[in-house]
């Protein structure tokens, strides 16, 4: 017989989706732990996607993604405006640019209805030039969804993971779960330096989902990275879009966007490549040359544009149309497998989903008594940031202390990342927490003096916070948790 399990419920992988799961969970009377590869939490899909807040207008209609979308949406809306997510509702204009694509659009327009969004609507070439003046020549029409938007996709997966561990939930990094056994209706994961026993076990281990399913005995899909390379452009590139402009998805995605940023930037992109490498988030030379070559048409005035930097996310694609969520009660066991690019949206759908699998298992989830609350740096330009902020630097003199001068950074904000519930312990994970040498300079002229006071703040030599990647095992498997499991209360 084994010892009685440490966790009702361990999550695996602290991506935007597991974390919204744990969040979820820390709801409830239940000891629950998330177990992530990396060093942080957010730190593969999660952080390198379009950011773009989907309706999920266009999804297949009756598929699950499509029914965690819309249940998805408005849980992550009141919850952006709570936690202090950035987000923002631009409306997005679905342009077509020859007749095959506008035939399409009434296609979409139908699938819309189905999916039961009720607010698109058709827009005339006219109209569309007089919202978007610099969008190209061509353009044959186009249909507005006003509720698309914008979000932040670093803030998103931090303040789930936040609120988690705020509420009692363990957060274990560093920890790739190498292999699993179920003894005695127990679960044992193995992880570098130990093991982690469970009665439950939720799989959101994104890229490597499909992997985690192999432990478990299953051979339901394959995860194929689609690799999708983005363009950032500078603030000064702006007011040249109003909206998010799509363009007609075809069975290769969603093809090309052009969109601005919670942070005051533009974005152009994804490309949309298959691959076999699940750690191949190099730009390519042909990767950024199509995606020039497609925004001179959408946005022409774009390509005069000093370009702040490149990024690339591999998505968590299979072989199927779906996600790729199966629950499997004999086993005490739930896969959340193959959530492709509207995960970030869908996250909190996603999540309540899992939590009504549990309950229709025989998991018993009772509401918690108290609950914190996660509230967030605010990081996005909508809002009042700390630079700006009169009663804050007169609280404290550092948040008077800009250090970034590209993306107007203070020495207070570092500070407070460095010791936040889930602190900044790496370079890459003080720019996803306060945008610190994401500007158009990249850290040339303020990466030394962040550097060194980051290391000084988190008592960790400057050169080990210089791993930009965040995805490798930090020296050992770290554990946070701030206050006591429930069951010790």
């Amino acid at each position: 017989m084994t010892a009685e399990p440490a966790y009702d419920v361990a999550v695996i992988g602290a991506g935007v989706v597991g974390a919204a799961i744990a969040r979820e969970l820390s709801c409830y009377q239940l000891r629950t732990i998330l177990v992530e590869a990396a060093g942080d939490v957010g730190t593969g899909t999660s952080k390198a996607n379009t950011a773009i807040r989907h309706t999920g207008f266009d999804a297949k209609p009756a598929t699950l993604e499509s029914e965690l979308l819309r249940r998805g949406f408005p849980l992550l809306t009141s919850y952006a405006a709570a936690a202090g997510i950035p987000l923002e509702v631009t409306g997005a204009l679905l342009v077509a640019w020859d007749a095959e694509q506008l035939a399409t659009l009434s296609d979409l327009a139908e699938r819309s209805k189905a999916n039961g969004y009720t607010a698109i609507r058709h827009v005339t070439p006219d109209e569309l030039h007089r919202r978007e003046p610099h969008l190209g020549p061509g353009a044959r029409g186009a249909f507005a969804i006003p509720d698309e938007g914008i979000i932040c996709p670093f803030t998103t997966s931090l303040a789930f993971a936040t609120e988690a561990v705020s509420n009692g939930v363990r957060l274990r990094l560093s920890s790739p779960v190498t292999g699993v056994q179920l003894l005695d209706g127990t679960h044992v994961l193995r992880v570098p330096g130990g093991e982690v026993t469970a009665r439950w076990t939720v799989n959101a281990a994104g890229l490597h989902s499909d992997t985690v399913d192999h432990m478990f005995g299953h051979q339901r899909f394959t995860i194929r990275p689609r690799r999708g390379e983005l363009i950032v452009f500078d603030k000064l590139a702006r007011p040249l879009v109003n909206s998010v402009l799509l363009p007609v998805p075809s069975s290769a995605g969603k093809g090309v966007l052009v969109a601005p940023t919670v942070f005051g930037n533009v974005l152009l992109g994804p490309t949309a490549e298959d691959i076999s490498d699940r750690s191949a988030t190099q730009s390519t030379q042909s990767g950024v040359a199509g995606l020039l070559a497609k925004g001179s048409r959408i946005v022409p005035e774009l390509l005069d544009e000093e370009v702040t930097s490149v990024y690339v996310g591999l998505r968590a694609a299979t072989e199927h149309a779906d996600y790729q969520l199966a629950c499997y009660p004999d086993q005490r066991y739930i896969c959340v497998g193959g959530i492709r690019s509207t995960g970030l949206s869908a996250s909190m759908g996603i999540a309540a989903y899992v939590a009504d699998l549990l309950a229709d298992s025989g998991l018993g989830l009772h509401r918690t008594a108290h609950h914190r609350q996660a509230h967030m740096p605010p990081i996005g330009e909508a809002t009042l940031r700390p630079y700006q902020d009169e009663d804050a630097i007169s609280a404290d003199p550092a948040y008077g202390q800009v250090v970034c001068f590209c993306e107007r950074v203070t020495r207070g904000e570092i500070l407070a990342a460095a010791a936040a519930p889930l602190p900044a312990r790496t370079i890459d994970g003080l720019r996803r927490r306060t945008r610190a040498m994401l500007g158009r300079c990249q850290g040339f002229y303020c990466g030394a003096h962040i550097t060194a006071l980051l290391a000084e703040a988190a008592g960790t030599p400057a050169e080990q916070l210089l791993h930009l990647g965040g995805t490798a095992p930090a020296p050992a498997p770290r554990s946070l948790n701030p206050i006591p499991d429930r069951a010790a209360r």
